[in-house]
């Protein structure tokens, strides 16, 4: 039903954590898929590291996954200041829309509390709103989550999804991104729907054309 998807991650590595199994599984059937990082959020790299190190972790991540690398696009928005760049970011939406056409897009849900996943979330849909948006879960900052779209994953697709979380390795001591966590989450969604793994989503608008 869509070939040519488009992923917007607020941050580096945030469409890996909410999306990244299902990612595997349309780049292996052959969908175009497209990931947008809007900052790679440089005030919070741990000390020591280099500043610019999680554009070179997305860069592997999305690898891993089977994203080409001309289908990754990295914004420089400074983390946790989205709100006053609001209208910026919906025109980059706007513009790559036009040039991308993808008829699905994934982005953060409408109940993420993050201040930069609430911008993304809320310019997405303006930008976006004539086609199929659904919101990705990430359970730490949502304050609730409508679990109305379910997609199902083999274990190559949630074992492609940890190995890709791995590249981030200035991000390595945050309790989410731990392995057990993601294909235990992994696990609870799939039994959700009988089956052994998932990714669940809020559907924000569907359209069938």
């Amino acid at each position: 039903m869509f070939n040519k998807i488009l992923i917007l991650a607020p941050h580096t590595d945030d469409g890996e954590f909410g999306c990244g199994g299902s990612i595997n599984r349309w780049v292996g059937e052959g969908k175009e898929v497209y990931y947008i990082a809007f900052s790679s959020a440089e005030k919070s790299v741990p000390a020591g590291m280099p500043k610019d190190i999680l554009k070179k972790e997305v860069r592997e991540a999305t690898r891993v996954l089977g994203i080409l690398p001309s289908n990754l696009i990295l914004f420089d928005y400074p983390v946790r200041e989205f709100p006053s760049c609001r209208q910026q970011i919906l025109e980059d939406m706007v513009r790559l829309g036009n040039e991308l056409k993808p008829d699905l897009v994934l982005l953060p849900s409408t109940t993420d509390t993050h201040q930069d996943h609430q911008t993304i979330s809320q310019e997405g849909f303006r930008a976006f709103k004539k086609i199929s948006m659904i919101g990705y879960e990430m359970p730490y900052n949502n304050l609730s989550f409508s679990t109305n779209l379910f997609v199902a994953l083999e274990e190559r697709h949630v074992n492609q999804k940890i190995e890709a979380l791995k590249c981030y390795k200035s991000q390595v001591d945050r309790i989410y991104a731990a392995e057990d966590f993601i294909k235990s989450l992994a696990r609870v969604r799939g039994t959700q729907i009988g089956i052994e793994y998932a990714e669940v989503f809020e559907v924000i608008r569907w359209v069938i054309k």
